[in-house]
């Protein structure tokens, strides 16, 4: 016998018999496991530093290439509207760039893209707008700036951002927010029906982000493909109008899709002090109302995390600051869950280019299964872009 692998094989077990290494083993394993296992996530960006696709090991992820307008709302507030003209120009020049780093980015046309840039190293992104503000032409018309951004690469779209438009009620509308303390919301309009029936035809991902919970729950009946909630939290955490009950959670995983939860943590937790349990949490009880294949993992921050909190050295007290103003501005007008004043917008641990490693190890630890975690960090948004997008 080798004399060093004698040895190296007593040190083992002594090690073992102390306990001391048992801790680093299950930490091994669980890192093996990481290496196989797909990462997708429902809400980024294309980074400045194209490395941090590399960095972050997430395989592939729904990227919102929109650009706004910031429009003045007549109760005072503002809402940014991604308008036809800031999101064709912004989806071309998205596209420009994938198409200039084909040795890391892979344009997401389907889903078994998400598999070839697991593969091969590289880093597959789903082009999405976060508002159908974009599509601009009447009802009466076939609706063809739709089929323009699909040329461009669109395959996401979300009906509205915050606010209601003439497709679907928003989650922040004003004028609604004693209907919506009831549950009661503006619903999804003839216009977003027929937007709908587009974007089914066309095999274009429905993303019912920021949308009332009404018109989410319209739009999962009047779709024939899954829908999704590609971020957002749960409202029976979080008692607020940006927060989605579990009607609407359940709504979206009876279609076949999925709720994808995010990193912006006053929607997460009212919490002095927010932790990854806080996260899982809202795992948990999406995966108790929907089940296990409706659970996916969303960012709504750059790959690296929320830039100003970075170089706040994730300073929360201080961070939060730059979300007053609008903060107020909302409670003012009695939305739901803005009477809370937030005193932090990330948790630590996560706000960082290594989450889905930590959020993956954190599932783990909560006793999520394997297979259970395969799902969650990559499979749910594998399987359902596969069936919308082929």
């Amino acid at each position: 016998m080798n004399m060093k692998l004698a040895i190296d094989r007593r040190q083992l077990l002594k090690a073992i018999a102390a306990g001391s290494v048992l801790s680093q083993l299950g930490s091994f394993s669980a890192l093996a496991a990481e290496t196989k296992r797909l990462y997708v996530d429902g809400l980024c960006f294309l980074p400045d530093d194209l490395s941090d696709l590399n960095a972050s090991k997430i395989n592939a992820y729904l990227c919102d290439i929109s650009d706004i307008e910031a429009i003045k709302q007549p109760d005072g507030t503002t809402n940014y509207k991604r308008t036809y003209k800031a999101c064709i120009k912004s989806i071309s020049e998205a596209l420009t760039r994938v198409n200039d780093n084909p040795d890391k980015l892979i344009l997401g046309h389907s889903g078994a893209d998400i598999q070839h840039a697991h593969d091969t190293g590289k880093t597959a992104v789903f082009f999405q707008i976060q508002g159908a503000d974009c599509v601009e032409e009447s009802i009466s018309t076939d609706l063809h700036q739709v089929d323009e951004f699909y040329e461009k690469g669109l395959r996401s779209l979300q009906l509205t951002h915050h606010y209601g438009n003439k497709f679907s009620g928003g989650a922040l509308d004003n004028a609604l927010i004693h209907e919506q303390s009831q549950g009661l919301n503006k619903p999804l309009t003839k216009a977003g029906k027929q937007l709908i029936a587009k974007l089914n035809d066309k095999g274009i991902l429905i993303d019912v982000s920021h949308s009332s919970p009404q018109s989410a729950l319209d739009t999962a009946k009047a779709s024939n493909a899954p829908i999704v909630q590609s971020h957002g939290a749960v409202r029976a955490i979080v008692n607020h109008a940006r927060c989605s009950p579990d009607n609407v959670i359940k709504a979206i995983a009876d279609t076949g899709g999925l709720f994808g939860v995010f990193m912006m943590s006053f929607w997460l937790t009212n919490d002095a002090i927010p932790t990854t349990e806080h996260y899982i949490a809202h795992l948990k009880h999406v995966a108790n109302v929907g089940g296990i294949d409706s659970i996916a993992i969303a960012n709504d921050y750059p790959l690296r995390g929320q830039k100003n909190l970075l170089k706040l050295n994730n300073n929360n007290a201080e961070g939060v600051k730059q979300y007053l103003d609008w903060w107020h501005s909302l409670r003012a007008k009695n939305v739901l869950g803005y009477d809370i004043e937030p005193v932090h917008v990330v948790i630590p641990e996560l706000n960082h280019i290594h989450r889905m490693e930590r959020i993956d190890l954190a599932l783990a630890k909560a006793g999520f299964s394997g297979s259970d975690r395969d799902k969650i960090m990559g499979g749910n948004w594998q399987r359902v872009l596969k069936d919308v997008l082929g």
